[in-house]
Order: structure tokens, then sequence, then C-alpha cells
């Protein structure tokens, strides 16, 4: 899937927060919008661990056509909505 013009950063949050909750059993009860961007997404944030990780990996291949294979750079995309945001708006814009 690719980010078409008229997407934007916020267009793109509100999506992807709309998939984690719909996606991640631990967030199912979560409102989306409730969400922070700049909220941690692992550990002390929301609290998603690593088989989370493995759904969100799932996620970005399914729905934007991403793969994260760099165990290192994914810890800096997957730090928060705001940086898997900017991930994925970088990465599939036209």
């Amino acid at each position: 899937m690719t980010i078409g013009e008229g997407e934007n950063l916020e267009t793109i949050r509100k999506k992807l927060k709309e998939l984690l909750v719909k996606n991640l059993a631990f967030l199912s009860e979560l409102d989306p919008l409730k969400i922070k961007d700049d909220e941690i997404l692992f550990g002390d944030g929301l609290g998603l661990d690593s088989l989370d990780a493995v759904e969100i990996v799932v996620l970005l291949q399914r729905n934007f056509g991403l793969d994260v294979r760099d165990m290192k750079r994914g810890r800096e995309i997957f730090y928060s909505i705001d940086t898997l945001s900017r991930f994925i708006y970088e990465n599939t814009r036209k």
C-alpha cells in the first residue's frame, strides 16, 4: 500500500493507532484517540512486549508493504506512534 499525496503524518498516525488497537489483544479495550503520538510503545509506555513487536512487523508488511529487518533500527522505529508513523510516511510515499 502506498500512501497517497493527500495523506499526511496525522492521517497515518490515526490509521496506525486504529490498526494497533484492532490487532493487538493487549490494546483491544483502548480508545485509539486516547493514545498519545509520543507515547512509548513498549515497557512503561503502552506496555507492549516482544510478541506485540512481531505483530507490528506483520501489520507493517500487510498494510504498508514495509519490512523492518534490522533490529537496532527497529528499536528506533518502534519507539512511539510518532516514530513508527514517520517510518511509514518516509517509506511509502509515491
